[in-house]
């Protein structure tokens, strides 16, 4: 059986959850749960099997599964409870112990406090492949200091969150790769269609494997195919900054192929706007490449049903790309699931974002769509001094603007350099210090009104 069938797996509660293997051709496979569940099936002509197993309700009590063939596995130790898988690059991929020069705020307490053994975790090991796999290289371990600080921090915070909130089993299944581009997380049945990706048809030298399309699904997220989740978090889009303009149609592919993957259509999917960063001074990037990623992040996450984007304006560092504050990435994460997932309503989970503008006289008035239902997240903080928004006319040259909020939670926008306002916008610079917040605290993506630098 694949690595992630082992002791100390978590599987999706309520649900009926998919295990396999492969034993001899025309062998009878019998499975007995410890909840009561006796299932058994066959073996096919190429010595694979599959077979699906209802799980009761979320508890603390372990179960086991016996598997029998021509000879027979016992799985230990096994929680029911809440799935999630993670993946990207290297800021999803950053352990709790941060890298050797991005560190992990709050890194030594949540490292030192984390001892749970209803919270499991899986990190799968890099790997890259020209076919498509069938198993990785990992383990399932409890939540301790040890498993914690080698584990994604984006990964286990939010694992953490959940449980504090959900006191059931959380598993965590984390899949990443530091500075691969999206296109090599994508299957090639559902990227043929894009002439500008080049399939490989050679595995290339090591350090070159991450970097190639394609490789990264065969062989670090094909093996899980229909593990029973609940949903994904995504983090990933530095590494497509300097061709941000197809990175949009390329995350609706990502999404509606994992989903085809698990074979759900709506699995939840949530992902994380890149942080603010010096990527003009640190990596030679055009100030709006950057801007342009975080917008198609945005515009995804409107259209795709049932995802989200957490917006990340005021957790950036302009001389690191991994910014240190992961714990309130992650518990944004957190609260998406909660509220999206779990029924925690209240939560402000979903920041504003821009709907229209209009213009009277030399002003552009801007409108923004609301949600949830905290009362604080409904409206625009107006205690914060507003800056890094500019406005254009006709010339299409930005100027600083001058910022009101009304009453009406719309924004007044004027220059006195412009008196015929076509465009505005907020926070197209380089590296964000967000100052723009609902009044529950979550920051309004930097957004414009005009399209003149196609996307």
């Amino acid at each position: 059986m694949p690595s992630f069938f082992s002791n100390n797996m978590v599987l999706q509660q309520l649900d009926d959850v998919s295990i396999w293997g492969t034993d001899a051709p025309g062998s009878t496979i019998e499975i007995h749960t410890s909840w009561g569940v006796d299932e058994s099936t066959l073996t096919d002509t190429n010595g694979k099997w599959q077979a699906s197993i209802p799980t009761k309700k979320a508890s603390f009590e372990t179960q086991e599964i016996t598997i029998q063939g021509s000879s027979t596995i016992v799985l230990s130790h096994i929680l029911i409870g809440e799935v999630w898988f993670c993946s990207g690059q290297s800021n999803m991929e950053i352990p709790m112990r941060g890298f050797e020069k991005s560190p992990i705020n709050d890194a030594e307490e949540l490292i030192s406090t984390s001892q749970n053994n209803h919270i499991r975790l899986f990190n799968t090991e890099r790997s890259a492949s020209l076919s498509l796999e069938e198993d990785v290289t990992g383990t399932w371990e409890e939540a301790t200091p040890q498993s914690v600080q080698n584990f994604s921090a984006i990964g286990y915070i939010f694992g953490r969150k959940l449980f504090e909130k959900l006191q059931i089993p959380i598993g965590i299944i984390e899949a990443s790769w530091g500075g691969t581009q999206i296109e090599s997380w994508l299957p090639q049945k559902s990227i043929e269609k894009y002439v500008e990706i080049k399939i490989p048809d050679s595995l290339p030298k090591e350090q070159d494997q991450q970097k190639r399309p394609t490789l990264l699904y065969n062989a670090m997220i094909h093996p899980f195919k229909n593990y029973a989740i609940k949903g994904i978090l995504w983090y990933q889009g530095e590494s497509n900054r300097s061709n941000p303009k197809p990175y949009k149609d390329y995350m609706h592919t990502l999404v509606n192929s994992w989903r085809a993957q698990w074979e759900q259509n709506d699995l939840p999917f949530y992902f994380v706007q890149i942080a603010p960063y010096g990527y003009s001074e640190f990596r030679n990037t055009p100030v709006m490449y950057a801007n342009l990623i975080r917008e198609a992040q945005s515009l995804s996450a409107q259209e795709i049903p049932n995802t989200g984007v957490v917006i990340t304006t005021d957790v950036g560092k302009c001389d690191d790309i991994h910014p240190p504050e992961k714990k309130i990435i992650a518990n944004r994460l957190a609260n998406w699931a909660l509220a999206e997932q779990y029924g925690f309503k209240e939560i402000p989970y979903r920041s504003p974002e821009y709907k229209s503008m209009k213009v009277e006289k030399n002003k552009a008035i801007i409108a923004f769509r609301f949600y949830g239902k905290n009362k604080d997240n409904l409206t625009l903080d107006n205690k914060r001094t507003l800056r890094n928004f500019e406005i254009a006319g006709t010339d299409k040259k930005f100027h600083p603007a001058k910022v009101i909020i009304n009453k009406n939670q719309t924004v007044t926008v004027f220059s006195p350099n412009v008196e015929n306002p076509k465009a505005v916008r907020y926070g197209f610079v380089d590296c964000l210090e967000g100052s723009f917040f609902s009044a529950a605290g979550l920051p309004i993506s930097p957004f414009r009104t005009d399209f003149w630098e196609d996307l």
